[in-house]
């Protein structure tokens, strides 16, 4: 989700972050302008405190924040999908009189807590997650996670050259509905060329059929929760499905390797394709290492630091931040980490990969 055109904006994104921030936005109140050496009060809601991603968007967070006299508050759920404890940081952060929130979503049950917050006059941003409806934050910093998807599914493509797929979905969620989860899960069946009905609903595309030079079959569509034990046990449940499964999608790296363990163990590693997106240092490795094929980078910190940025710009008179050209949110690039590259897919290599990631 990111372009002027596709290509030559992700080219220059991971650059650009920090650039040109205009006119934008929808908003709640008018809160008074702070003076220059007022300190500036913003929350950073992450989904957890412990996925590497988001310890790399507080460190992002907090380094901006020393550069703009900002008093940072660090808050979470206590886990992945934990909704309520979101609530109340945001609650907080609202009680407290702050300027504006920096969160990544847990899902639509904060919605109502955004709602409420803007209304007092916080500015809000997402980081990563753009909820459902976008306009529910006032603007939204993340990685095209449909184009994340994508990359991929057409460096996969490539890699089984006519191969028939037997393909494995290890998703993030099966009870909750969260744009990061069906924009990877949709852009990679895309970008493996298959036709998929809803782009915002996991699962509802057909389960075989012809994609590109390849047939296809999907055998499972199971939640990981982002997290390596999950990605073990659906890789196992999958596996009871079809043990013949040489394709497996996978919400993020933690996942990833969960899969890959569990596909260790059942003698079936050999030969099967593990893709995955976020770009964390452990992710690069396994990379290297051969666990996945190929990931899809993005750029956690500096969402952060960008949103820390705007909103101590707006407190203090500044102009707001605009979504991207034909996007519902400013893309803050991604790029497909691979040492096997294909043809007609742009990729870097884990060697530069392990200069830019995180974690």
């Amino acid at each position: 989700m990111h372009f002027t055109t596709r290509n030559a904006r992700l080219a220059v994104a991971g650059s650009a972050v920090f650039g040109l921030l205009a006119l934008t936005a929808c908003g709640g109140a008018e809160t008074p302008t702070a003076s220059a050496n007022e300190k500036i009060g913003v929350s950073l809601i992450t989904k957890d405190s412990t996925n590497p991603f988001f310890v790399a968007m507080q460190k992002g967070a907090k380094e901006e924040a020393g550069k703009n006299n900002v008093e940072l508050t660090i808050a979470s759920g206590k886990a992945d999908g934990d909704e309520q404890g979101q609530v109340q940081a945001v609650e907080n952060a609202i009680a407290q009189g702050q300027k504006g929130i920096l969160i990544t979503p847990n899902g639509p049950g904060v919605n109502s807590a955004i709602k409420k917050a803007r209304d007092a006059g916080l500015y809000v941003i997402a980081l990563d997650t753009p909820p459902d409806p976008a306009d529910t934050v006032d603007i939204t910093f993340a990685t095209d996670n449909f184009e994340a998807g994508k990359l991929i599914g057409q460096w996969t493509a490539k890699q089984l050259a006519g191969k028939p797929a037997t393909i494995a979905l290890l998703d993030l969620f099966n009870d909750k509905v969260v744009s990061v989860d069906y924009n990877r899960d949709q852009g990679f069946l895309t970008g493996l060329g298959i036709d998929v009905k809803d782009p915002k609903k996991n699962g509802d595309e057909a389960k075989s059929g012809t994609a590109g030079s390849s047939s296809y079959s999907i055998v499972c569509n199971e939640p990981t929760q982002g997290a390596e034990d999950g990605g073990r046990s659906a890789m196992e449940n999958c596996l009871t499905k079809n043990s013949n499964i040489n394709v497996v999608y996978t919400i993020n790296e933690p996942a990833a390797v969960g899969a890959y363990n569990a596909l260790k163990a059942a003698g079936k590693a050999e030969g099967v394709l593990v893709v995955s997106v976020d770009g964390g240092c452990a992710g690069v490795k396994s990379v290297k290492d051969g666990i996945i094929g190929a990931t899809s980078q993005q750029y956690p910190l500096k969402m952060a630091a960008l949103g820390v940025e705007s909103i101590a710009k707006i407190a203090r008179g500044g102009e707001k931040p605009k979504n991207s050209e034909g996007l519902d949110f400013y893309n803050t690039g991604v790029a497909l980490v691979t040492d096997k590259a294909a043809a007609g897919v742009t990729s870097i290599d884990t060697a530069k990969a392990s200069t830019l990631c995180w974690g």
